[in-house]
């Protein structure tokens, strides 16, 4: 049993790659919501599952934002900046994630 629950935390972690930690995101953590980078092979209900499972919360709903790659230019050099996707988690009343622990 405990070989399985020590997979299913690196799992876990593949999904959840970052918290992601802005001014926005931390007025909208006052409203149980919180922003992560994830995956972009993620679903919503491997995202939901990976939230409980590290962070021992329940969790009312997941909306996921598809950021695109774009174009940038430095000089006369071309390239492309990676997009990556994100997700919103809104953990039920009374739940909480700490980031920043131990301040």
């Amino acid at each position: 049993m405990a070989k399985n629950l020590n997979k299913i935390g690196q799992i876990a972690h593949k999904i959840l790659m970052e918290p992601w930690i802005t001014e926005e995101a931390t007025r909208i953590g006052e409203l149980n919501k919180y922003i992560f980078r994830v995956s972009s092979r993620s679903n919503k209900k491997q995202i939901k599952k990976a939230v409980e499972d590290v962070y021992k919360v329940d969790v009312a709903s997941v909306n996921i934002i598809n950021i695109p790659s774009k174009k940038r230019m430095r000089g006369r050099i071309a390239g492309w900046k990676s997009g990556y996707k994100k997700a919103i988690i809104t953990v039920k009343e009374g739940g909480k994630i700490e980031f920043f622990e131990g301040k």
